[in-house]
């Protein structure tokens, strides 16, 4: 892995944490923004400026990518939880696919893999597995 991926998951790391942190406080419109700020950035630097690009304007992805920016403007304009929501469904929408790789990466960490094993976590993962294949056989169908 070279700096500037390294660099990236940091950056995505402190965007997803100043998120958090923002509704926290009560819906920071501040801490959210720089959040949202950081977590593009990362998410960029991670995976190169024109993978990103291309992730973000294709075709299948443009619905969470409009829902995505529309609440980070909302944020910016002063309306934190109505941006926040719009956001998030955004996220669901375009990381969906990444979840069953996420899911086997936070596994493997040490302390975060033993709770992730707890039953009532493993249903909501199941939960969200089963929302991403059902999301996937819509694509297919409506496509």
């Amino acid at each position: 892995m070279n700096d500037l991926k390294k660099i990236g998951l940091g950056l995505t790391g402190f965007g997803v944490f100043f998120t958090l942190l923002g509704v926290i406080f009560v819906f920071d419109k501040g801490l959210i923004a720089m959040g949202n700020i950081l977590f593009l950035a990362g998410v960029t630097l991670t995976i190169g400026i024109q993978p990103a690009i291309q992730f973000f304007t294709k075709r299948r992805n443009f619905k969470g990518t409009i829902s995505f920016g529309l609440g980070f403007l909302l944020v910016v304009l002063g309306w934190p939880i109505i941006g926040l929501l719009l956001e998030s469904y955004g996220f669901l929408v375009l990381f969906s696919g990444f979840w069953p790789t996420l899911a086997v990466f936070l596994q493997r960490i040490p302390i975060l893999g033993w709770l992730l094993q707890h039953p009532y976590i493993r249903s909501v993962h199941f939960a969200l597995i089963s929302i991403y294949f059902h999301s996937l056989l819509n694509r297919d169908i409506c496509a």
